[in-house]
């Protein structure tokens, strides 16, 4: 059905086998920052007419692997259509981020909250099946989803927040309720990434963006723990009967690693803060033994100094986990990635100049 793999770097680094350059993507690379992306979003109307098109949401998923040879392609969606199909009224205003029109606060919208009829999400599996198609093998597809935690705080808050002080309030006060949510959330956001799977997304991402609001404790019980219910319950192989890695992101979540290397994942991402040699030696597991790939870490706003600058910063993040794995058999491995999305002001030759600078430091490494 799906054409073979041409390079399949970013999978095997996953896996935590041997590559012969450290793989790149970018969270966010199809976007805001490239030109032909705003081009593209002005014939769709609005983010959700370019998101729920099928032939849209293909065509500004490959615009950056037109640009730049990245190693990955990664699904054009937003984490929060699962709430959007539980009913809850997505939209996105010019100049503003998702609201909902209808959020979770009380006892009765909690009651009413069920998985979703996987229907409502047909766009997003007919893109990920058309993309893979697109894609003709040149590098993998990632399918991902928002974490239940993340979502249950964009669906209290009904927005953005900068204190998230309404979904601290139910955690709080009404804990039963939120965990009753994030039941809802894990089970639903389990089978939208089956369904990816069987769409032909050949990798999963969790994005737990707000993982790393919680305290000491709280983040264990009402963010991790649901991670885990929905990665007990995915598919690990793809439609064409390959191996699905599963990658988990939490930003500001790098003094939980110890927690997080328990996960039933393959891959741990990492935001600027965490230092890679640190992770490398408390999660990334030895030569042949368990353990698990680290992805990251850039910081986004290196991509505004001059490009020199950027060569030198993305050679100190691949100095810092130092030579991955290499040969056969398993071992310490990278995906080279930034420490969160990139920014909608980066200049796009900026871009070329990290992806450059990280393949070529990348094979200096494994030389040396």
């Amino acid at each position: 059905m799906f054409a073979p793999l041409q390079n399949d770097s970013f999978l095997r680094a996953c896996l935590r086998q041997s590559t012969d350059h450290t793989p790149i993507w970018l969270m966010r690379q199809a976007g805001r920052y490239l030109p032909e992306y705003l081009a593209t979003r002005a014939k769709a109307g609005s983010f959700m007419g370019l998101a729920t098109n099928t032939d849209y949401a293909t065509e500004v998923t490959l615009q950056p692997l037109e640009r730049f040879p990245l190693d990955a392609a990664i699904l054009f969606s937003d984490i929060l259509t699962v709430p959007d199909a539980m009913g809850l009224g997505l939209s996105f205003a010019a100049g503003e981020g998702p609201r909902f029109a209808h959020p979770v606060r009380d006892e009765a919208a909690v009651q009413a909250l069920q998985v979703p009829d996987l229907n409502k999400l047909r766009y997003v599996f007919d893109a990920v099946t058309s993309i893979r198609k697109a894609l003709n093998g040149r590098v993998p597809l990632i399918g991902f989803s928002g974490s239940p935690w993340t979502l249950a705080c964009y669906m209290v808050e009904g927005q953005g927040s900068d204190d998230y002080r309404l979904v601290k309030s139910m955690l709080y006060s009404r804990p039963d309720l939120m965990h009753q949510m994030l039941q809802t959330n894990a089970d639903a956001v389990a089978a939208y990434l089956n369904a990816q799977i069987d769409a032909g997304a050949q990798a999963v991402m969790i994005f737990d963006s707000w993982g790393g609001v919680l305290a000491d404790g709280a983040f264990q019980t009402f963010s991790l723990a649901y991670t885990q219910r929905v990665l007990r319950q995915l598919k690990t192989t793809g439609a064409d009967g390959a191996q699905v890695p599963r990658i988990v992101f939490t930003k500001g979540g790098g003094l939980w690693l110890d927690d997080m290397a328990q996960l039933n994942c393959e891959v741990l991402g990492l935001d600027w803060t965490v230092n890679l040699a640190k992770a490398r030696a408390q999660v990334g597991g030895a030569a042949g033994g368990p353990g698990k790939a680290l992805q990251g870490n850039i910081d986004p706003n290196v991509l505004f100094a001059p490009p020199a600058q950027i060569e030198a910063e993305a050679q100190k993040v691949v100095q810092s986990f130092g030579k991955p794995h290499m040969g056969e058999g398993t071992g310490p491995t990278h995906i080279f990635n930034l420490g969160h999305g990139i920014s909608q002001y980066t200049p796009p030759d900026h871009v070329a100049a990290l992806v450059a600078a990280v393949h070529a430091a990348s094979r200096r490494i494994r030389a040396g």
